[in-house]
C-alpha cells in the first residue's frame, strides 16, 4: 500500500507546474494528503482549514517541494469567511485549474447558522456552493472543480424546500452528500451550457476511520473509529484521496463532467442523486438561501 496518493491514482508522471490549486478542508485528512500530492505534482497550491497551525505545517511541508503555497483561513458556517476566502483566492490567481471542495463536518446538535439552516447541510452544501460560484470568473478554461461527496447519499432524498427544517445528526450529513452530487451534476451542465472546457465530478473517498471525521461522530464511536485506523480491510487516508487526486490530475478523466466517482472509476449515483429536476431545484434554492443572483442562469434552465 502506498502512502502517495498520486502513485495509487495513476498519475504520478503527470506535470502540474505552473497549475494551480485550492483544496478546501486540507490541514488534515484526505484534504492534506491531496494537497500535498498535488504539491508533489508541481501544483501551486492553497491550503484552507479552519487551525492556522496546523495549515502552517501543511504549507511548510510544501514549500519544502519548492511550489508556491500558502494558507487561508475560513468557518464554512459563516458566509462571509467564505467569501472572503474566495477574494482571497482571487489575489492570488486569476486562472485557478484545480478546486477541490473538500471541507466538511457532521453537527450532531441540529444547530442553524445564521441563515437559518442546518449546520451540517451549510457546511457540506451552501458553503462549496457559494465558493464556487463566486469563483467562477477566476476559474482557468479547462479547470476541474472536485467535490468530495459520499456513498453516504444513498437511502435519503432531498427537498430543496425543507433544508431549512429542524434536524442534525447522521441523515443530516446524508441529505448533504446527497446535496453535494446533485450540486455537481447540476454544475456540470450549467458549465457545459455556458461553453468551454470546465468540468465538474464528485466522488466517494471510502470508509476512512483516520480522515479526522470521527470527531463528529457521537459517544463512543471515535475511539470505535480510531481502533479500526490501519487494518488492511479499511481505507487509509492516503487511499481515500487517491480518487480526488485522479479527478484533479488524470488526462483519463479529461473532458468528463457531471460524474460520481469510488476508486478512481466511475459509479451509478442514487436515484435521487440522477434527478435532474431535484437538481435544478437544489441550484435555484441555494442561490435563494444565499441571498445571490442564481448563478449560471438564463438559457442554462431550460435546456
Amino acid at each position: 500500500m502506498t502512502e502517495r496518493p498520486e502513485v495509487g491514482a495513476g498519475v504520478a508522471d503527470v506535470d502540474l507546474q505552473g497549475r494551480t490549486a485550492l483544496v478546501t478542508g486540507s490541514t488534515s485528512g484526505i484534504g492534506r494528503e491531496a494537497a500535498l500530492a498535488l504539491g508533489r505534482l508541481g501544483a501551486d497550491v492553497l491550503v484552507h482549514g479552519r487551525d492556522r497551525e496546523a495549515g502552517r505545517q501543511v504549507t511548510d511541508e510544501l514549500e519544502r517541494l519548492d511550489v508556491d503555497a500558502r494558507f487561508e483561513a475560513a468557518d464554512f458556517a459563516d458566509v462571509d469567511a467564505v467569501r472572503d476566502l474566495a477574494a482571497a483566492v482571487r489575489d492570488w490567481t486569476d486562472d485557478l485549474d484545480i478546486l477541490v471542495n473538500n471541507a466538511g463536518g457532521l453537527f450532531q446538535d441540529g444547530d442553524r447558522t445564521a441563515l437559518g439552516v442546518e449546520r451540517t447541510f451549510h457546511v457540506n452544501h451552501l458553503a462549496p456552493y457559494l465558493l464556487t460560484t463566486e469563483l467562477l470568473d477566476c476559474l482557468a478554461p479547462e479547470a476541474r472543480v472536485v467535490t468530495t461527496a459520499s456513498d453516504a447519499h444513498r437511502g435519503v432524498g432531498l427537498d430543496p424546500d425543507t433544508v431549512t427544517e429542524p434536524g442534525g445528526g447522521f441523515r443530516a450529513y446524508q441529505r448533504s452528500k446527497l446535496a453535494n452530487v446533485l450540486f455537481t451534476a447540476e454544475l456540470a451542465r450549467r458549465l457545459r451550457h455556458h461553453g468551454g472546457d470546465r468540468t465538474a465530478n464528485s466522488l466517494h473517498p471510502g470508509a476512512i476511520p483516520g480522515s479526522g471525521f470521527s470527531r463528529f461522530l457521537p459517544g463512543p464511536l471515535p475511539r470505535v473509529m480510531k481502533a479500526l485506523d490501519g487494518l488492511p480491510f479499511v481505507t487509509s487516508v492516503a487511499e481515500g484521496a487517491e480518487t480526488v487526486v485522479f479527478l484533479a490530475a488524470s488526462s483519463r478523466v479529461d473532458g468528463v463532467s457531471g460524474r460520481y466517482f469510488a476508486d478512481c472509476e466511475p459509479r451509478t449515483p442514487s436515484g435521487p442523486a440522477r434527478d435532474t429536476e431535484m437538481a435544478e431545484r437544489l441550484w435555484t434554492r441555494s442561490a435563494d438561501l444565499l441571498n445571490i443572483a442564481e448563478p449560471l442562469a438564463g438559457d442554462a434552465a431550460a435546456d
